[in-house]
Formats: structure tokens, C-alpha cells, sequence
């Protein structure tokens, strides 16, 4: 048998071409990702950068840490605490302390991202003057080298840059360091621009001094050697990098396996379907159909190692390409490089080996199945276009699919919400259609073809016809298109309705007629408020960003997203999603939880920890519907202390101009501290966009999908039409011309294509359907978007390739005479 496979693959290798390239290309990404994955594990720790050569830096609380019967909790707190005053004082007598301050620092026609600092600290990076001098005055800065002005051009000494907060004059020019783009201040004017400061350095080289006079002060940290990178901003921001970069790369991988089975399955049970008649005289020379089996299984094994092999050559020449494409995107830290690793070949190889076997088991099954009486059958009619395997499959697939739904939706439809869940549920739906889908075929087919069918002409027809006779063939052309369009559909559609969900959230919560917001992550000053509550015929709301942090089940410290404001003020411009209570009721010892959390129920005491950090027992004074699960709390201003004001909503009074009053809040805030927007407006500008990584790990997806299409496309195409040759000749012989052929072919491409894209999109609006249920569920009620600009561009590159597959191989084979009619072997 393994010379009669050798043979096979020798003398029909074109047949196998598909699966080897469609192999070796999965086996490629699986190594490709692996390594990503592999030296991607643990990231290295950053150094320090803004502190490198500060002595100790002393940190204020800004971490919450609750004991458990498990261990410590803990979590970063949303209003970090500043040194206290007292510890200050102390730190004095051990040296001079330096405190540290950093604000944004808008410079019209610079860079967004400009950071502002007191001069003092620049020693501690350290920074070092290449022009200039240092600042003196409240109206001059120093700034670092690496960022310029609109139009590439460098800053230099003696320019004036106009800031939000007045214009300053350049008077000294620092080396860059790379890591930020930065702005000296004098430290009274930093002072003054920033007033609250977090941390400090404490010059002198004594460290358990510092520790000693800090001791007793609840979660101040001091911090010395590599340490001081946390007192840097987002000092675990590589981590969260490389946890975002596992999940794009565990979720391709995960799709390439996916598809290359699928891709791999359905190739070999063509080529089965093919081999009839080789096969039934197989079984006349006296093959067992173990050994026609065995057969089939050997010629796998050969392609699946043969493939494999190439597959981890590809994986060690793409992980470095990989590598830089995501440093080059920010969707890497800027250290990431592909390591040495030798599992990742491992996993790929045996797996391709794996993915080649457990895909030619069905169809050799069916292959030992022939009898030798099919060596006689010249009828290329398919007599049963369903196995009873096939049909018990796809069944329970689906069953499966609709059981895990109903049960998501009757435990907790939020999970339906999940990037992981809407990512991988689909597939139990696809490939359960996929498998029923020659049942499918024949009623889409007939409903495709009913107009051109009617057409003058016999293209129609002959389209319709050979498509009703063929499902199987049909069917094995279209899944891949099906998997494709499913995908799009399915990723890109969820989180096109989650956001749409979101907006919805944010468009019916707010009464307001105009919201203003800050250009500036500080938030508005006190100025700045009480001008705008001079505004006449306005009804205002100032609400502040911060967090309530329960302890779950005794063992799971849960942030929550809070938002504070005065509760009078929150009934006139909010429209809570209230399941019970009422805003009214809420004060400075309440607070309006929602229905996701353990206990919300109206009166009942909760124990939670502020964003300051500060415990407090709260009586929950109204709860709120789940909803995508932005619905997090609602407390008094005087529950989340030094939050800075970052909205304002304002209404309007019976009888006020708009156009007026939207004149009044422009004058109070100056475009440069912040903007004043329709409710309206304030919606559009804050649609929830998808997240960069999980964008780019979907186009990873759907960018392998179709590249799995186009190949199994040309596969099975070319492998069709040259064995559809006698049926080809025999079309001209009947007297049709050589461009109605092709036109045919060309007819019949496009169905087949059509095919896979109305049940993939019918898959995707199912899966869909279940993230609008779900919605639903929540009290959210949005309606369904599917992406129907990607839809379209995946179904016509997959009609491209179709045709092209398809008309190629005919023309080539209608350029023998027709009364040569090629053999039946």
C-alpha cells in the first residue's frame, strides 16, 4: 500500500497541491505563533527611566491592598494618594526632597503627547542642557530634543510656543531620552499648573532612613534601585502589552488550525469523491478496504510530513517578519524580538501531522467503502450527496451550538459580550453548516439560479442544473467561502454592535442638551466651574471620573467604574437605567450599584473601598440594569475625593435660546481648556471605537481565512475543471462556442460563491441574533450591524479567485479539438 500511495502522489500530485500548500502554511503560522507566544511569555522588567539617577523616590499610596483567606488582593486605585504631610516634614531632615509633578501640556501646532515637568527633576533622568539655560521665569521652559513642530521642525531657544495656559518662551534645549517628549517648567509654575503632587525624591544615601520615616504611613512606598521604575508612568504597561499580544496570537493560531483542518478535510474527501473508479478497480484487482483505507491514510502522513517540514521553515523565516510588523504597529513593546525556542517546531510539525491524519480519516473511510462495481459506472450523478456520518456530525454540531447559546443566555448573557466568547462560539455553528451544507445547496442553488435560469440562453440553465446535480461538488466549493464570509461577518459584526449597544447606552443616558468636556486629562479647575455656572437659563451637572472596589465571595477584589456627581443636579441631565430605587435617595453615606454585582438590593448595606482607597459601608440607594457592563456606580462627590471634574452636562431651562447659551458656555471655557458639544455631538465623539489590538488580531484572522479560501479555491476549482474535460468537449460538440463554455464556468464560479456568502452571512446573522438577545437580555436594545463593506470585499476577492480557478483550467482544456473527447481514465 505504500508503494501504491507513493505512486498515487507521484502521478497525481497536482491533486494534492492544495492540501500541501494549505498544510504547510498552517504549519507555518502555528510555528510563527508559537514563537511569538514562546518569547512573549514574560516580560523583561523595564528599567528606570524618568528616576534612573535619583537617589529614593518616595511614592504615595496608590494601590489597594485587601487580605483574603487566599492571599493578599490587590489593584491599582483610581485616585492615588499623595505623600501626607507629616512624612514630608520628616523627609526634610534627611535631605532636600524634590517633588515631582507631571501634567500634559497642549502646544498649539506640536505633538499630542508633550508632558510638562518641574525643572528640578530633570537632574534625576537625567537630563542634560544642549542649548540655553535653565527656566527662570513662570513664562520660560526647557524642552527635550526629540519632538518638533508642525512640519518637522526642531524647537529652538528664543521661539514662543502658545500653550492652553499662555505662552511660554524656549530658553534651553535638553538631550532626548526617548521616552517622552518633555516640557520644563520653573517648579513655582509647575506648582501652580499642577498643584497635587504624587511623589517625590529624597536626596541623600540613606534609604533605611527614608524607610524609617515613612514607616507607619499606609501604602506609601519607598523606592530604590530598579524599583523606581513605578514611580515612571505605566510602569506595567509591557505586561499588558504582551497580555494583548498572547491573545492576538493565541487567537490566529487558533483559527489556523481551524481552518487548515476544514481546508484539509474537505480537500481530501474531494479527491476521494474524485478516485471513485480508481478506487473500484482497487478493489477489482483484490484490495480489502482496509487496505484502500491504508492507502489513503499513507498518502496523508507523506503530504502531512512533507508539508509540516516546510511549514516550520516558513514558521523561522515569518516569526521575525511577525515581530517587527507588531513592534512597528505599538502593538509590542519596543523590545520584542522572536527568541530561540524549539517547541513551538515541535507543536507545529506533530500537529500538521495530526490536523493532515484525523483529516483524511473520513474520507478514507468513505475510499474503503467503494465498490468494485464503480470501476464500471460511467454516470457521474451523485447518488448521495449526505453520508449518514456527515448528516450525525453537522446535527450535533448544531445542537451543540444552540445548546451553549441557550444556556449562556439563561445563566449569564453578559458572557455572550466577551471578545473570547464571540470569537470562538462561531465556529461550533460554521462547521456545523458547513457539514449539512449539501442539504443546503440544492433549494439555494434553485433560488440563485431562478432568474438567470429564465434568461434567453442555456447558461442559466445549464448553471442551475449542473449545481442541483453536483451538491456535494457545490457544497465542497463553497464552505471555504462560507468559513470566510461566517468569520467577517461574525468578529467584525460583534463588535460593531457592542459598540453600537454602547452608544445607545450613552445616548439614552444623558438629558442633557450640551455636554462640555477637558482637553486636558487634569480635568476642569474651580475657575473654570463657577464660570460656567454663571451661565444663564442652564440647569449644570459636574460629574467626576473614579472607582468603588468591592471584595467578591470573600476572594475576588472587583473594580468597578464610578462616576460622582450631586445628585439633585444628576436627575435634571441623566437618565439612569434604573431596575429599582430612585436617584433622590442617594447621599454621601449611599451609592447606585447595578444588577452585576452580589448584593444589589435597595437598602441593603456593602462594604466597598473608595478610589482613594478609604473603606466605607454604603446603603445601596437604587440599582441599575446590567447593560453592556459600563454601568458601573454612582456616588456623591464627596466619595470620590480629588477627582478632577472631567464632564459637565448641562441642560437647558424652559424658555432658553440655544444658539445663546451654546455662545455663554463657548466664552466660559476657551477652546483651549475644553469643548462644548450637542448631546448629539458629545454621542458621535464618543462611539466606542474597537480596541487597536483586537483590531489587528481580527484582520490576523480574517487575512488567514481568506488566504485558506483562495487556496482551497484554486485546489478544488482546478482539480474540478480539468476533471469535468469530456464534460467541456461535449458542450462544443452540442454547438455551443468556446466563450459560452467559459461564460458557463464562469456562471457556475459565481454560484458556488454566492452560495458560501448567503449561508455564511446566514451563520453570522445567527450568531449575531444570540449578541442581540443577550443585549436584549441587559436592557439594551440596539440593532444587529453586520459589516457589510467587509462582507462585500471578501466576497468579491473570493468571486475573483473563483472565476479565475475556473476559467483558467477550461480555457486550457478547450484548446484540444472537441471530437478528441479525452479518455475516462
Amino acid at each position: 500500500m505504500l508503494n501504491i500511495a507513493l505512486t498515487t502522489l507521484r502521478t497525481r500530485w497536482a491533486g494534492f497541491v492544495g492540501s500541501f500548500v494549505a498544510l504547510a502554511l498552517g504549519v507555518g503560522l502555528l510555528a510563527v505563533m508559537g514563537l511569538a507566544l514562546a518569547s512573549s511569555l514574560q516580560a523583561p522588567e523595564r528599567e528606570p527611566e524618568r528616576f534612573a539617577a535619583a537617589p529614593v523616590v518616595v511614592k504615595g499610596a496608590d494601590t489597594l491592598s485587601v487580605p483574603t483567606s487566599i492571599g493578599e488582593r490587590t489593584h491599582e486605585l483610581a485616585q492615588p494618594r499623595a505623600v501626607p504631610d507629616r512624612v514630608k516634614t520628616r523627609l526634610k531632615k534627611l535631605g532636600r526632597v524634590v517633588e515631582d509633578r507631571s501634567f500634559d501640556v497642549p502646544v498649539d501646532g506640536g505633538p499630542g503627547d508633550l508632558v510638562g515637568h518641574p525643572w528640578s527633576t530633570a537632574a534625576f533622568a537625567p537630563y542634560h542642557l544642549e542649548q540655553g539655560r535653565e527656566p527662570r521665569a513662570g513664562d520660560e521652559v526647557v524642552v527635550s530634543e526629540d519632538w518638533t513642530r508642525r512640519g518637522g521642525r526642531p524647537v529652538q531657544p528664543g521661539e514662543r510656543l502658545p500653550t492652553a495656559d499662555g505662552a511660554v518662551r524656549v530658553v534651553g534645549v535638553v538631550g532626548g531620552l526617548g521616552f517622552e517628549k518633555a516640557v520644563f517648567y520653573t517648579d513655582r509654575r509647575a506648582a501652580a499648573l499642577a498643584p497635587r503632587s504624587l511623589q517625590l525624591v529624597v536626596d541623600t544615601d540613606d534609604p533605611a532612613a527614608v524607610r524609617a520615616a515613612v514607616h507607619g504611613s499606609e501604602g506609601v512606598r519607598v523606592l530604590t534601585g530598579d524599583a523606581r521604575r513605578f514611580a515612571d508612568p505605566d510602569p506595567e504597561r509591557d505586561s499588558e502589552a504582551v497580555t494583548a499580544m498572547n491573545a492576538l496570537f493565541g487567537t490566529a493560531g487558533g483559527v489556523a488550525a481551524f481552518v487548515s483542518v476544514f481546508v484539509v478535510a474537505s480537500t481530501f474527501a474531494f479527491a476521494v469523491a474524485q478516485r471513485r473508479r480508481e478506487f473500484g478497480l482497487l478493489r477489482m484487482a483484490g484490495a480489502t478496504p482496509a487496505q484502500v483505507r491504508r492507502t489513503v491514510l499513507f498518502e496523508a502522513l507523506l503530504v502531512g510530513a512533507a508539508a509540516s517540514a516546510v511549514g516550520c521553515a516558513l514558521g523561522a523565516r515569518g516569526a521575525p517578519v511577525l515581530a517587527r510588523w507588531v513592534v512597528d504597529q505599538d502593538l509590542a513593546p519596543r523590545w520584542f524580538t522572536i527568541q530561540d525556542h524549539v517547541w513551538p517546531y515541535h507543536v507545529a510539525f506533530w500537529t500538521g501531522l495530526l490536523v493532515a491524519f484525523g483529516g483524511a480519516v473520513v474520507a478514507s473511510w468513505r475510499a474503503g467503502r467503494t465498490a468494485p462495481t464503480e470501476a464500471l459506472r460511467e454516470a457521474s450523478v451523485e447518488s448521495r450527496a449526505l453520508p449518514m456520518s456527515r448528516a450525525v456530525c453537522g446535527t450535533v454540531l448544531l445542537l451543540a451550538a444552540a445548546g451553549t447559546l441557550a444556556v449562556s443566555l439563561a445563566a449569564d448573557p453578559g458572557d455572550l459580550l466577551h471578545r473570547k466568547t464571540y470569537v470562538t462560539r462561531p465556529m461550533l455553528l460554521i462547521t456545523g453548516v458547513a457539514l449539512l451544507a449539501p442539504l443546503l445547496v440544492r433549494p439555494l442553488t434553485r433560488l440563485i439560479a431562478w432568474l438567470p435560469a429564465r434568461l434567453p440562453g442555456a447558461v442559466g440553465m445549464l448553471m442551475r442544473q449542473n449545481a442541483d446535480t453536483r451538491a456535494g461538488r457545490t457544497a465542497a466549493l463553497a464552505a471555504p467561502v462560507l468559513v470566510t464570509v461566517a468569520l467577517a461577518g461574525s468578529l467584525l459584526g460583534a463588535t460593531a454592535t457592542l459598540n453600537a449597544a454602547k452608544a445607545t447606552e450613552n445616548r439614552t443616558a444623558t438629558a442633557a442638551d450640551f455636554v462640555v468636556t477637558p482637553t486636558e486629562e487634569g480635568g476642569f479647575d474651580q475657575a473654570t466651574l463657577q464660570r460656567l455656572r454663571r451661565v444663564a437659563g442652564t440647569d449644570i451637572s459636574p460629574t467626576s471620573s473614579s472607582a468603588v472596589y468591592t471584595l467578591e465571595e470573600g476572594v475576588a477584589l472587583i473594580k468597578s467604574p464610578a462616576r460622582a456627581g450631586d445628585p439633585a443636579r444628576l436627575r435634571a441631565t441623566t437618565r439612569l437605567p434604573l431596575a429599582a430605587g430612585d436617584v433622590s435617595d442617594v447621599d454621601d453615606d449611599s451609592i447606585i450599584v447595578n444588577e452585576e454585582w452580589t448584593h444589589h438590593t435597595v437598602g441593603e448595606r456593602v462594604t466597598v473601598w473608595l478610589g482613594d482607597g478609604t473603606r466605607r459601608s454604603l446603603r445601596i440607594a437604587a440599582v441599575m440594569t446590567t447593560g453592556t457592563g459600563d454601568n458601573g456606580a454612582y456616588v456623591t462627590p464627596r466619595n470620590a475625593r480629588h477627582a478632577p471634574v472631567d464632564r459637565v452636562e448641562v441642560r437647558l431651562e424652559d424658555g432658553a435660546d440655544a444658539a445663546a447659551v451654546a455662545d455663554e458656555l463657548g466664552r466660559a471655557v476657551p477652546k483651549s481648556d475644553g469643548r462644548v458639544l450637542t448631546a448629539r455631538e458629545w454621542v458621535r465623539a464618543t462611539y466606542p471605537a474597537t480596541d487597536r489590538t483586537t483590531r489587528a488580531g481580527f484582520l490576523v484572522v480574517l487575512g488567514i481565512a481568506l488566504l485558506y479560501t483562495v487556496i482551497a479555491l484554486a485546489n478544488t476549482m482546478v482539480m474540478s475543471t480539468w476533471d469535468r474535460a469530456r464534460e467541456l468537449a461535449l458542450l462544443r460538440l452540442s454547438g455551443a462556442t468556446r466563450w459560452q463554455v467559459l461564460r458557463t464556468v464562469a456562471a457556475e464560479a459565481l454560484m458556488v460563491v454566492a452560495v458560501g456568502g448567503v449561508l455564511g452571512i446566514a451563520v453570522a446573522g445567527v450568531n449575531l441574533a444570540g449578541i442581540w438577545v443577550a443585549l436584549a437580555l441587559l436592557s439594551v436594545w440596539t440593532p444587529i450591524q453586520l459589516p457589510w463593506a467587509a462582507l462585500t470585499a471578501v466576497l468579491g476577492a473570493c468571486a475573483v479567485a473563483a472565476v479565475l480557478c475556473a476559467v483558467v483550467p477550461a480555457a486550457f482544456a478547450l484548446r484540444r479539438r472537441a471530437v478528441r473527447l479525452p479518455s475516462a481514465s
